[in-house]
């Protein structure tokens, strides 16, 4: 095989990368987009070239200046983003894992490494490639060194290739003139200065004629045109010491040799373990199905197909060990629940729902069993039913499994999903494969690696043996984890918060999503009719308005007719037009009419394409229902959210907005009982900053806004406008959220200053919300997170950034999530509650939505007193605070009515 070396910059690579790809972090707040992005390009060059030799060369901290102006101009670049040079000792450990060879010496650059490696190897006859971001690398490009500048944008790697031809072609030098090419124009992204006044097509002209810079100064007389003459003779020495800048040294002592850049088994288990530690999984892929695994784990594994194996597999369990499953089920056959509370299985295969079961008991017992002739569905859940009368249920996603357990309950279950998202709600997966190594010491294949994207049951069903081996070692994380996880939460003051609300409110959501939401389809047809209507007197009002008919929504078109036609202001143009984003129109609102009508317009069609036609796909045939799925582990601040479809964006402040809640309907003999809790977020606010003067005014029932308004305003109570009041709001509101002087200026559109004036104002009037909300953000910087008065943890890792907006960003996180997460978990106390009660009293009215502050029932109308009464006092009643709660229950034929 032919000899090639690929030299890579790591330094430039690394920073490429970071620049070039999201941020990314793993589990443990590490950034990892640098050495992704770093990892991606490396495997890309890898493939392409196939070398026999690699070394990575990187700069050390201490480089010995060259010239003593050096230190003025190259020694001042901006210090290493905190974010890129965490990951710097982490690619490099990496690489080395990888058993590839990297290099770096005090007193030598990363470019002087890689130019005299490049020299020797090319006198020894090998191919050599040089992979950098770096152009100045360029000047060592010839007929067997090619040189080669990735570019990432987005995750996606382009790279251009110079060998001495295409450099000529590109900057009409040579490879050698690269280096007088940067001395007369300099380069402004490695902290080169040049010679002022000389652009590339002056400097390129003079090299031409001259050569080098050497010979230019030699000639300066002959220089043309006379400006850059001038500028030359000014400024000799700083072109002399530019070109000296960018020269590359190709003749360096260096502690490597080219006999250790052979490079093998890089795709090796501690690789593999690291590249895991830092959540690359599509890295992963990259390596073998069988690098990973741990053999001594997996000789416990075994595939149970009959009852008898079963029986015996079952009873080797003791008093104490957990029963933790994952199971592979049918996704087409649905669950449903009648108006009485039967569940009914719709089955659309012969042979049932179940596929199979991933059970673990302890370290030694893992199964799988399969479901087939000699092993039924029945067998294995009727054996579980048997065994959760002394044994606690582990899971992950358990929500998702209940179908198969009627037995379980919060008391004898336990959602590892639910229990590490509570420890890290930050982070975005919580699943086994998140989970493994730091609750259960195991690691795990990522699913993707073996299946991509295919459903479990389609990966089961086609490759068998993996899909057996992947969920035998989900049960087993989820048997490991469960000890360790409720250590944790014990710990963290968290145990009762899992124990009695997210654990509990699992089963009041499962009931929930199978009972679903009834939908009018003429309804939903008629509103996406009434939509389109005033969605086309928009356009045409709008193009009357303009001038001229256009693609409202073409950003860039938008954009001339705003900006250049009507000649707007805050026109901001970037490189594929002008910005016409929400903000920028809220600005230009009272400017013209037309913006109020793309305003309008943007609204209506989103509310046509997402509910008015988008609803009706989400629609079940069989019972006419919407079921949505409501998320436990999403929010950071523990609110729910929910998903195909999200109802808890149903729009609220347009009229035609709201309309789309007359499609959702209650079955016949059913009402819809509504209630809204009144201000949590603010009565939340007065108990836990035990501000006296806010505490009084709920304690007197007032009109909070109104109060607020006379205190801030000093304008009598009776007086208080209703401009007054409505700001009044908006500083109330924004105060919950850390608002500042800017946001409240545009909310109310008003100076910044005025805006500030209302805010110190307001802390006037109550002195302990400030104290409050600076407590909170001292506690934010000092423990790294806050929490809510019922424990919950938000960690806040924005206070550790460089980035200034990122830290403001994390003083708003450390005021508002408190606040949030307590409201969140008084609602879902109510949720708890409410449900309970209607279950245990064996009610048929169901409850059926939560959102965000609002529950909604479907009542029969035999029971409409009592369940309202229920409703009143489970709200009112689910946390004593300082002031009261307040619930308003409403009661309609359809949810608009009801709300």
């Amino acid at each position: 095989m032919e000899n090639k070396l690929v030299l890579i910059d790591g330094n430039s690579i690394l920073n490429r990368a970071f620049y070039g790809v999201p941020d990314l972090t793993n589990r443990e707040g590490l950034h990892t987009n640098a050495i992704y992005g770093f990892l991606n390009i490396l495997f890309k060059i890898l493939d392409e070239e196939e070398p026999s030799h690699l070394l990575v060369a990187f700069d050390e901290k201490a480089p010995t200046f060259r010239h003593k102006m050096y230190e003025e101009y190259k020694g001042k670049r901006k210090p290493m983003p905190a974010e890129l040079s965490e990951q710097v000792p982490v690619i490099r450990n990496l690489l080395q894992v990888m058993n590839i060879r990297i290099y770096a010496e005090e007193g030598i650059e990363a470019d002087d490494i890689l130019g005299t490696m490049a020299k020797k190897a090319e006198q020894e006859g090998y191919l050599v490639s040089i992979v950098s971001g770096d152009r100045d690398l360029l000047q060592l490009a010839t007929d067997t060194i090619l040189v080669r500048i990735p570019k990432t944008s987005r995750g996606k790697t382009v790279v251009e290739d110079y060998h001495t031809a295409q450099v000529i072609e590109k900057y009409s030098v040579t490879p050698s003139q690269i280096i007088d090419l940067k001395g007369l124009m300099g380069d402004a992204s490695d902290n080169i200065p040049g010679v002022p006044g000389i652009g590339e097509k002056t400097a390129v002209k003079i090299l031409t004629m001259f050569g080098t810079v050497e010979n230019a100064i030699e000639h300066v007389e002959e220089v043309t045109p006379n400006r850059a003459k001038e500028a030359l003779k000014n400024h000799v020495d700083m072109a002399k010491m530019s070109k000296d800048l960018a020269t590359i040294r190709t003749n360096c002592k260096l502690g490597v040799v080219l006999s250790e850049c052979t490079f093998e088994d890089m795709f090796n288990e501690k690789a593999y373990q690291m590249i895991q530690s830092l959540d690359l999984k599509s890295i992963l892929k990259r390596f073998s199905e069988d690098t990973g695994r741990d053999k001594k784990l997996e000789k416990y594994f075994q595939v149970i197909e009959t009852k008898k194996d079963w029986l015996s597999f079952v009873q080797t369990i003791e008093k104490k060990e957990p029963v933790a499953v994952k199971t592979v089920f049918r996704k087409d056959a649905a669950v449903t629940t009648s108006a009485s509370g039967q569940m009914t299985l719709f089955m659309t295969e012969a042979d049932g729902r179940l596929l199979g079961m991933a059970v673990a008991f302890s370290k030694e017992k893992i199964a799988f069993c399969k479901v087939g002739d000699d092993l039924s569905e029945y067998d294995i859940t009727s054996e579980i039913s048997n065994l959760l009368k002394t044994h606690i249920l582990v899971a992950n996603d358990l929500k998702n499994q209940l179908d198969f357990f009627p037995d379980a309950k919060p008391e004898n279950s336990y959602d590892t999903n639910l229990a590490a998202y509570l420890l890290s709600p930050v982070q975005k997966k919580f699943g086994e494969e998140e989970i493994a190594e730091n609750y259960a010491s195991v690691l795990m294949h990522p699913y993707e690696q073996f299946f991509g994207k295919q459903p479990e049951e389609t990966a089961f069903l086609e490759k068998e043996d993996e899909a057996v081996r992947y969920f035998s070692y989900c049960a087993l994380v989820n048997a490991l984890a469960y000890p360790n996880l409720s250590k944790e939460l014990k710990k963290q003051k968290m145990q009762s918060l899992f124990e009695q609300i997210e654990m509990p409110l699992l089963f009041t959501l499962y009931d929930m999503e199978k009972v679903g939401i009834l939908v009018e389809k003429e309804a939903l047809h008629e509103y996406g009719a009434k939509l389109g209507e005033r969605i086309s007197e928009l356009e045409a009002d709008i193009y009357e308005r303009a001038g001229e008919s256009f693609n409202i929504n073409s950003p860039k078109q938008l954009g001339v007719i705003l900006f250049e036609k009507m000649h707007m202001p805050y026109g901001k143009k970037t490189k594929t037009g002008y910005s016409t984003s929400a903000e920028v129109l809220e600005k230009l609102r009272f400017e013209d009419p037309i913006v109020e009508m793309i305003l309008e317009y943007r609204q209506l069609t989103k509310l046509k394409s997402t509910y008015a036609d988008g609803l009706e796909s989400d629609i079940d045939e069989k019972d006419g229902r919407i079921h949505t799925t409501f998320n436990q582990n999403v929010t950071a601040t523990g609110r729910l959210s929910s998903t195909e479809p999200n109802l808890q964006n149903i729009p609220i402040r347009m009229e035609l907005g709201r309309q789309i809640r007359k499609v959702f309907v209650p079955q016949d003999g059913y009402v819809f009982l509504d209630a809204d809790y009144s201000q949590i977020e603010l009565r939340v606010l007065a108990h836990m900053s035990e501000d006296e003067t806010l505490i009084e005014a709920y304690r007197e029932n007032a009109d909070i806004h109104r109060t607020t308004a006379a205190l801030v305003f000093h304008t009598p109570y009776e007086e208080v406008t209703e401009l007054q009041r409505r700001n009044a709001k908006a500083v109330n509101f924004g105060i919950v959220y850390g608002i500042s002087g800017f946001g409240l200026s545009r909310d109310l559109n008003i100076s910044k200053k005025q805006a500030e004036k209302y805010i110190e104002d307001y802390f006037e009037t109550y002195p302990d919300v400030k104290r409050f909300m600076d407590e909170l953000v001292e506690q934010g910087k000092q423990k790294g997170y806050v929490t809510s008065l019922f424990g919950r943890i938000r960690p806040i890792p924005e206070f550790a950034s460089k980035n200034f907006m990122q830290r403001q960003f994390g003083e708003r996180i450390a005021m508002n999530s408190p606040i949030q997460g307590t409201a969140a978990d008084i609602i879902k106390i109510a949720m708890i509650r409410v449900h309970k009660k209607l279950k245990e009293g064996n009610y048929k009215s169901r409850l059926i939505l939560q959102i965000h502050d609002e529950l909604l029932i479907e009542t029969h109308k035999d029971e409409i007193d009592e369940v309202k009464r229920i409703l009143e006092t489970e709200m009112v009643h689910a946390c004593d605070l300082a002031v009261p709660l307040i619930a308003e229950v409403k009661q309609g034929i359809n949810w608009y009515e009801a709300k």
